[in-house]
């Protein structure tokens, strides 16, 4: 998020169900002088609607990826792009990697993720 942030995204805005790291993410946002521009919720991913974002920046287990990758195409607009971390999407073609091993992130763009699911 704060790389978001950095990066020009906005709102810049993540979800947390752990309380230990929302605080750890809130702390990281006061240090880095974002406090009060991004924002991070104890919400439930799974039960939140995405179909207004734009961006979304996803570092989650490999297990989680297929039913995230559903929910996503069901939400998200034609313009999104989704940018994962660690772990590419099982079946999606990126329109972009950067990156090695641990550091390796995915950039897929909705519109053509859906053009090759159809």
């Amino acid at each position: 998020v704060l790389e978001a942030y950095k990066q020009g995204l906005r709102p810049a805005l993540g979800y947390e169900l752990n309380p230990w790291l929302l605080c750890l993410a809130n702390f990281r946002a006061w240090r880095a002088g974002y406090h009060g521009n991004v924002s991070f919720l104890k919400e439930d991913l799974w039960k939140v609607s995405l179909s207004d974002c734009h961006n979304v920046i996803v570092f989650l287990a490999p297990s989680v990826k297929p039913p995230l990758a559903t929910k996503l195409l069901a939400e998200l607009p034609d313009d999104a792009r989704v940018v994962s971390g660690r772990f590419p999407f099982p079946g999606w073609t990126p329109s972009s990697s950067l990156g090695q091993g641990l550091e390796q992130v995915w950039a897929y763009d909705m519109e053509q993720v859906r053009r090759e699911a159809q």
